[in-house]
Order: structure tokens, then C-alpha cells, then sequence
């Protein structure tokens, strides 16, 4: 088995330990928050971690009503411009904690007397050195070089601080792990899905909501793992011109679990078949796709952790089939020193 089907089976094991053993740090966090009462967010991060950014947004949106937004780290390190943040709550996430971009977004806030956490997995790493609060993923070596366990970890963070001190969303967060349990035993879908993909080498990925940040993971995975030139979208961002290039060519891949957003998801998938695409699904309703990969249930809130499994699977699996050394894809490095 490679290390990456290792690290995605070890995922429900590695939120059960972070939600139990950084409890205490997430309430220092929050007791932060609540005396300091930050206006709004900003979240520093690279790759995979800039996806969970992008879940950061949605949910500490929706739970705190925090508007967040995602730093330049540019503006620090190239340009030496550095904006303000009065009362904000700075936010770095990188699973090495060593990316010299992410660190100087969070130790720049610390200069100016922000807020800040650092969520890594490296509690000894750079980015922890800088910030005044951190979270431990505490996932354990990560050796294949596609991030799986640390992705799921860091939502589950992010989760985590917008549920502290809230009994039914941390009632919803203790069964996640669990509900991760379950959704890597649907493995069978997974491979099915494999070979009717297999023919893959463009695909346009969609999500909206919570899921925005699957579809940019799903995106990343199977372009990384499986080398399919994969984009990201959501629907509103599609129709308004990137459209133009679904076709009988560019399959459409659609996270679309029951909720909110599965109404404008449908409307989406109608639209692709319309213009010839062949349509896959992540979801609830088989209907959606073929290959249609099944969703168990949980709290819309926390759907990211488990939707990504599926396509945690099928990338592997593409890889796998392409010949692909799945643990090292051809120029890829574990840490990126990122300026």
C-alpha cells in the first residue's frame, strides 16, 4: 500500500487526536477572541492549506460572522509593504510551518499587536515560533508528498475555533471522525470511479459554500497526483465566461451534497450536459453524475472533511493506474520555500 493511501486511511484517527488533545489550546484561542473581539480575519497559506484558507472563510464567516481574507504575502516579503491590521486576527497555515512567506504574514501581525495562530503541524517550526497561539495538528509524519492528513486536520482546526464554546457544534465536530471512518469503507465507488475516469486530461472542478474549498482541493489532488489539468470554480465564476470551454472534452466533476447550494448545482450539471460534457458527481443523489461517488451524512458545516475523501481516492487512484509514483509525482517537493 502506498504511503498515501496509508496517510488518507489514518485521517479519522488524526482528528479524533487533535479534537481531544488541543482542546486546551482552541479554548485560549477563543477566550482571545472573545476579549479582543477582532473585527476581522486574515489567513496566510500556500497549496492545500491555502484550500483550507478558503474554508476558514466560509465557516468563521458563518459561525463567528468574521469577514476573513486571505493575505499577499507578496506585500511582505517583496515589496515590504505590509498592510495594517488593527484589530485583526492573523491566521497562518502551513503543515511544515516553514514557508518564509506564510511566517512573515504572522509575524508581521505580531509586530503590529494582532491576534495571531499559527495551525501547523510543527509545533517547533518557524511559523509557531511567531505566532502567539498554535494548534498542533499533531498528524505525524506526512511522508507521501501530497498533503491528505494534514488537510483534513487543518478543517478540522478550523472547525474546532468556530465551535469552541457552541454544545451543538462541538456535538456535530465529535462525530466527525467517525463519519470520515465511514466514508473511506465507500472505497468500492472509489474504484469504479477510477476507471470510468480514466480517460481524464482536462477536467473543470465546481463547488459552492462550504464546498468552494473541496473544489480547489479536488483540483489540486488530481492535478498533482494524476497529472489532469484540473480548475477550479465555483458556479457563479463559471457561467460568467469560463464556461465557453465545457464540452465533449471537458468533463465537469461537481461537488454537490444535499443543502443549500445543491439547487444552483443542479442547474450547473443541467447546463454542462447541455453543452456535452460528460458530468461526475460528489454528493448525495446518484442522478447528478456518472461516476458518481456517495457522500455520508454530516452537519453541512463540516461536509469539506468527509468530500474530500472521495477525491482523496480517485486521485490516487488515477495515479496509480497512470503509473505514477503517487508519493513523489515527478517535481514535486514536500516543503515549498515559498517567498
Amino acid at each position: 500500500m502506498s504511503l498515501a493511501r496509508q496517510e488518507i486511511a489514518q485521517q479519522p484517527d488524526v482528528i479524533a487526536r487533535l479534537l481531544e488533545r488541543e482542546r486546551p489550546a482552541l479554548r485560549a484561542v477563543a477566550a482571545e477572541l472573545r476579549r479582543r473581539r477582532p473585527r476581522y480575519a486574515v489567513v496566510a497559506a500556500r497549496g492545500s492549506s491555502d484550500n483550507a484558507a478558503r474554508y476558514a472563510q466560509h465557516v468563521l464567516g458563518r459561525m463567528l460572522q468574521l469577514p476573513v481574507l486571505l493575505a499577499t504575502p507578496s506585500l511582505h516579503t517583496l515589496y515590504h509593504a505590509p498592510p495594517r491590521f488593527v484589530d485583526a486576527i492573523v491566521i497562518g497555515i502551513s503543515q511544515s510551518g516553514a514557508s518564509p512567506d506564510v511566517v512573515g504574514v504572522v509575524a508581521e501581525g505580531a509586530w503590529q499587536g494582532a491576534m495571531t495562530v499559527a495551525i501547523t503541524n510543527d509545533p517547533t517550526s518557524p511559523l509557531a515560533a511567531a505566532a502567539a497561539h498554535v494548534v498542533d495538528l499533531g498528524a505525524g509524519e506526512e511522508r507521501s508528498v501530497a498533503a491528505t492528513k494534514t488537510y483534513t486536520a487543518s478543517l478540522a482546526a478550523i472547525a474546532a475555533l468556530a465551535a469552541e464554546g457552541d454544545g451543538a457544534l462541538s456535538d456535530d465536530l465529535a462525530r466527525l471522525p467517525a463519519a470520515i471512518a465511514a466514508q473511506l469503507a465507500l472505497t468500492g465507488a472509489a474504484e469504479a470511479a477510477v476507471e470510468a475516469a480514466a480517460d481524464w486530461e482536462r477536467l473543470t472542478v465546481v463547488g459552492r459554500g462550504a464546498h468552494y474549498a473541496t473544489a480547489f482541493e479536488a483540483a489540486l489532488k488530481l492535478r498533482e497526483l494524476a497529472g489532469i489539468v484540473s480548475e477550479a470554480y465555483s458556479p457563479a465564476d463559471l457561467l460568467h465566461g469560463p464556461i465557453a470551454t465545457i464540452g465533449p472534452a471537458q468533463p465537469l466533476l461537481a461537488i454537490a451534497p444535499a443543502g443549500p447550494t445543491e439547487g444552483s448545482m443542479r442547474e450547473l450539471v443541467a447546463t454542462a450536459r447541455e453543452r456535452g460534457a460528460s458530468v461526475a458527481a460528489i454528493g448525495h443523489d446518484a442522478a447528478l453524475g456518472d461516476p458518481f461517488l456517495e457522500l455520508v451524512d454530516v452537519p453541512e458545516w463540516l461536509g469539506p472533511a468527509v468530500a474530500i475523501v472521495p477525491a482523496q481516492l480517485l486521485a490516487v487512484g488515477l495515479s496509480e493506474r497512470r503509473g505514477i509514483d503517487v508519493d513523489a509525482p515527478f517535481g514535486l517537493s514536500k516543503i515549498t520555500m515559498t517567498r
